[in-house]
């Protein structure tokens, strides 16, 4: 990369060329996860079937599209997990160059940590959420009233709540990243805390897309856990920051390209 500064045209140039190849990868990841949707969707709908019954119950289809429309959603879902490291890559290299030299460094950390968080925070509520939601929403059957659920409405909260999870426990990065690149000192985030907190519980309050509060208050506790783990992680990384790039400050021309 060179010192020049480049037009506004050629910065949205390369995020066309950026988004072609993150969504041309998703849609080759999707086509091969095609082949393997019955065990993935048996996967991701486990917690719902589970609740239905002792040894599990199938789900309902309504609609004579729905089971195709479904499997064809959860390929697409698939194929987006697979590309995760693809799409971090490029927006960390689409940002880069405007960073100091010891932050252009952080590419391949920065595209590991973030593939590893969204898809811990994924596999946290499927695991662990995911069966008490499921649970409590089937409580609700009686003599009266039979839960029968479609795969189309199960599946769609399934997505929401793994997005939900998965974006809520990328607050490291972000706050890793604020502390890192000095736009607030990890002192000012540690005494902010009771701020992050209120955050992530406002944070889950809009991420998940149910309205009981075990559902919020168990997204809302990792977030918080989280929050002062990037906060850690900001107060290691800041003083090399200072030393390290002590010189690049004291330019006052900084490179965009």
């Amino acid at each position: 990369m060179d010192d020049t500064r480049l037009p506004l045209t050629a910065h949205l140039a390369e995020l066309r060329t950026r988004l072609f190849w993150i969504v041309g990868c998703w849609a080759l990841a999707s086509f091969a996860s095609w082949e393997f949707r019955d065990p993935i969707f048996g996967y991701l709908l486990r917690p719902a079937t589970a609740a239905l019954g002792p040894g599990g119950a199938p789900l309902q289809a309504i609609a004579p599209t729905e089971i195709f429309f479904t499997h064809m959603k959860c390929a697409l879902l698939a194929g987006f997990f697979f590309t995760l490291p693809i799409t971090f890559w490029h927006v960390w290299s689409f940002v880069a160059p405007g960073l100091y030299p010891s932050e252009k460094r952080m590419t391949l950390p920065f595209v590991l940590l973030s593939t590893l968080l969204f898809v811990a925070g994924a596999l946290f509520g499927h695991t662990y959420v995911f069966p008490l939601i499921y649970k409590f929403f089937a409580s609700f059957s009686s003599d009266y009233v039979q839960a029968a659920w479609t795969m189309r409405e199960v599946f769609a909260l399934n997505v929401q709540l793994l997005l939900a999870f998965g974006v809520g426990f990328e607050i490291p990065v972000v706050v890793y990243f604020l502390a890192a690149t000095g736009i607030v000192e990890p002192r000012t985030l540690l005494r902010g805390t009771k701020y992050g907190v209120l955050v992530s519980f406002v944070l889950a309050a809009v991420l998940t897309p149910t309205p009981d509060v075990v559902t919020q208050l168990l997204l809302a506790g990792p977030l918080c856990a989280l929050y002062l783990v990037g906060v850690g992680a900001g107060y290691l990384f800041a003083p090399r920051r200072s030393r390290g790039d002590a010189g690049a400050e004291a330019d006052s021309t900084l490179p965009v390209r």
